[in-house]
């Protein structure tokens, strides 16, 4: 019998450093597919989040409406027009719906007593609200020790100072009804969606920090115009591609595109300009 004295020999089963670079392409064009789709499903869910959101606190807007038979004053204040400066009185609209949230404990640490900005304050000032934020604006929550909000009442249709003279539904000291709406509920804006940035007052301060205007298009750039006034209060505007979330007064929340006309969302911020709007998205 003989016997076979040869080693066998064994195949490698590793890869060849071609077979590896073509397989890490694969993968590398397979991540550069879905990514786009993971990106989009990610903001989709943020907008819906910043949906859910304002819903919330326009029910709490319209149910201060149905128990106090008005909607809340934009901001309170002896005197007007409202400047962007830490003086004055100046509660805003998101103080004064706080027990229609189930926030009756962060309503009672206001002392109403004195002004916002008092130092008795300053600690509800400093505490975030969750259901004022839009969590796809990536600015910061807190700024200079200050909680800031995503949303903003809606206080006129045009670029101007938040005063009694204003045509929207929360500005200096107001009171309107929803039989007040001349143009009606479901076609008036009562909140929408704006940038945070560091040079607001905080979310309970009703000046440009919770009451806007429509002076400038949806996400669009400041008029010149605009940018040249002393203190303007701004504009509307969003992180969500395309255009932003608004409120409207019968309780509706719907996005607005930044394409619509501003002729025509200049008159969904007027409660009472009495034009007819075409059907819009």
């Amino acid at each position: 019998m003989t016997i076979n004295s040869h080693p066998r020999k064994w195949r490698s089963s590793a890869f060849t450093l071609i077979e590896l670079l073509v397989v890490m392409a694969i993968i590398g064009v397979l991540i550069s597919l879905l990514l786009p789709a993971v990106q989009s499903a990610r903001g989709a869910a943020r907008r819906v989040e910043c949906l859910n959101n304002m819903m919330q606190t326009t029910l709490a807007v319209i149910n201060y409406e149905s128990a106090m038979e008005s909607f809340p004053a934009g901001v309170v204040n002896a005197t007007g027009p409202i400047s962007n400066t830490p003086t004055g009185y100046h509660f805003a609209w998101t103080t004064q719906i706080l027990p229609f949230m189930e926030q009756s404990f962060m309503y009672n640490h206001f002392n109403f007593e004195v002004g916002v900005y008092d130092t008795s304050n300053a600690t509800v000032r400093r505490t975030s609200l969750r259901t004022l934020i839009c969590p796809a604006d990536s600015a910061p929550r807190i700024s200079s020790g200050l909680a800031l909000a995503s949303f903003a009442g809606n206080h006129h249709h045009t670029e101007a100072p938040i005063d009694v003279t204003n045509t929207g539904l929360l500005f200096l000291n107001s009171q309107i009804r929803t039989e007040d709406i001349e143009d009606g509920a479901s076609n008036t804006i009562l909140l929408g969606e704006k940038l945070r940035d560091s040079t607001e007052l905080g979310w309970a301060s009703g000046t440009r920090a919770t009451l806007r205007n429509g002076g400038s298009p949806i996400n669009g750039p400041t008029p010149p115009a605009v940018l040249a006034l002393p203190d303007p209060v701004g504009g509307f505007g969003s992180r969500h591609p395309g255009g932003a979330n608004f409120a409207f007064a019968d309780g509706h929340v719907k996005f607005i595109t930044s394409t619509q006309r501003l002729s025509i969302f200049q008159s969904q911020l007027n409660r009472g300009d009495g034009e007819l709007l075409p059907e819009v998205e």
